[in-house]
């Protein structure tokens, strides 16, 4: 019988989600530098190169790979030998090592997690609960999984209920191109096939937490069904011309992954669940010995590319001096490096700016000629002036985008994937800018960020409007003035070049 005591337990979870907050799965940075190596799109290719330059700056400096650090994930397999030394329950030291975790003082992570989802929706502030899933298995150890899913990611799931008879690459091929850029390509597609509904999403969940080993499968080639769906999803799946950040290019996922269980004769329930370029889990035993020993990484395994800003490919904007005259000479796909004073604002700010335009109540900051950037930051240690900042996904403000344009003199937006239809027709009417920045860069972009200050809603924490002063943060226009999407046209354009799939530009 194995004793597996409570603090040990605890300490093993909290270093398990300070772990791969900074660290990369070495599988998968490994697998997104074959893909920098084989990508031919410029855009996406300098997309890959800054994930892979953030993804070795947080290995060295221990802060978190992307801004938003998750709803914390755990999978317990736990021996029918085994016997808990605790006072707490198994949940609720799950709970401790998360609020540890997520309140490490050396490297803050993000609170995200909001009770009252349907209410208030009032932050926790310690990014618990995690959500636990348990298996009672044959044994003497604890096997242990930590996971951390972003919002970004997470929000693109999807559930489909199909006839035994339809086809499950042909819905995959149908609904990937639904799902936006919000999460954040390349990254690792996770699938569930049949059990029960609930049992197929878990399933894709789970299945994400597999080694990347696809290029292993194709030297040796698929031995059943599903190895088989594994490689032809690949294949078909690149062939859509999504690229990194949906920009167009040869590399959407690096990986499809693929778990099955049994089900009803009269269904085919099929789970999508996609892993975005933060990919973050770590696999470890409890064996009753003490608390877990994680390895620490060779950074000499890390791909050797180390992204700079490019004076010469790319414009400095001195957004101190901007003007919508300036703004409309942006060209879609261009790329700048923007330096001088932005403000920020997210979901939460964007309502509260809502209503109080409204009311006719007076705004906390002016923005006339002011871009604004959807971020919300980790905190920052030592002498940084901000943690990590990278975007977030965009269309969640594209409802909001007519208002802001419309009512405050704000000439510009800066996020991550693409603006919806609502949000490109008022860009275009105004003669506005959106610009991206590289979603799983978000350490990387805070080195260019010298001062960061609250100047509104302070009570909104992370989603408070912070006023940033920027040096060379490199951004890439997405839709210009004249309401042209990259994300609209890039990934058309080399679907057309990879071929494999026909279409017509249009």
């Amino acid at each position: 019988m194995t004793i597996i005591r409570q603090e040990d337990f605890i300490k093993s979870i909290a270093d398990g989600f300070q772990y791969i907050s900074y660290y990369h799965p070495l599988d998968y940075i490994q697998a997104l530098g074959k893909a920098y190596d084989r990508e031919e799109s410029p855009a996406a290719k300098d997309a890959i190169a800054q994930i892979l330059t953030n993804s070795r700056m947080c290995a060295e400096g221990k802060r978190p790979l992307c801004q938003d650090t998750g709803i914390a994930v755990v999978f317990l397999k736990i021996g029918m030998n085994v016997q808990w030394d605790a006072t707490m329950s198994v949940t609720d030291m799950v709970n401790e090592g998360v609020r540890r975790a997520y309140g490490n003082h050396d490297n803050p992570l993000r609170a995200s997690i909001l009770r009252d989802p349907a209410g208030k929706r009032t932050n926790t502030k310690d990014n618990t609960p995690a959500v636990v899933h348990y298996e009672i298995v044959e044994g003497d150890s604890v096997d242990v999984i930590c996971a951390a899913k972003g919002g970004g990611s997470e929000n693109k799931s999807k559930l489909v209920m199909l006839n035994p008879s339809d086809s499950i690459v042909d819905w995959v091929l149908k609904t990937l191109p639904t799902m936006g850029a919000g999460w954040c390509p390349p990254g690792i597609l996770g699938i569930g096939i049949g059990g029960t509904p609930e049992k197929a999403m878990l399933l894709a969940k789970e299945s994400l937490m597999d080694p990347v080993n696809i290029h292993d499968l194709i030297e040796k080639g698929p031995q059943n069904k599903v190895e088989e769906l594994r490689l032809e999803l690949f294949d078909k799946v690149n062939s859509l011309g999504i690229g990194a950040q949906g920009l167009g290019g040869l590399t959407t996922v690096v990986d499809v992954k693929i778990l099955d269980y049994p089900t009803h004769a009269a269904s085919l329930p099929v789970a999508m669940i996609p892993n975005c370029a933060a990919t973050r889990h770590i696999h470890f035993h409890l064996n009753g010995a003490g608390p877990a020993i994680l390895p620490v990484p060779n950074l000499d395994d890390w791909p050797d590319v180390a992204w700079k800003a490019d004076t010469e490919k790319s414009k400095r904007i001195n957004l101190d001096t901007l003007t919508p005259e300036e703004v409309a000479s942006w060209q879609p796909g261009q790329t700048l490096l923007l330096n001088g004073k932005m403000f920020t604002g997210r979901d939460a700010a964007h309502q509260r700016i809502q209503q109080m335009i409204a009311k006719g109540e007076p705004l906390p900051v002016d923005f006339k000629n002011k871009i604004i950037y959807y971020v919300g930051p980790v905190d920052p240690v030592r002498d940084e002036a901000v943690g990590p900042a990278g975007p977030t996904t965009s269309t969640r403000m594209d409802k909001f985008t007519e208002m802001m344009l419309a009512n405050t003199g704000l000439i510009g937006m800066i996020g991550k994937a693409e603006r919806g239809p609502t949000a490109i027709e008022a860009i275009k009417k105004h003669q506005a800018a959106y610009l991206m920045a590289v979603g799983g860069a978000a350490y990387l972009v805070s080195k260019a960020i010298e001062t960061a200050k609250v100047v509104g809603f302070a009570d909104l924490g992370m989603e408070a409007i912070y006023e940033f002063e920027v040096k060379d943060m490199p951004v890439t226009v997405a839709v210009d003035s004249k309401g042209t999407s990259v994300h609209n046209t890039g990934p058309k354009e080399w679907q057309v070049k990879i071929g494999k799939i026909p279409v017509k530009i249009v």
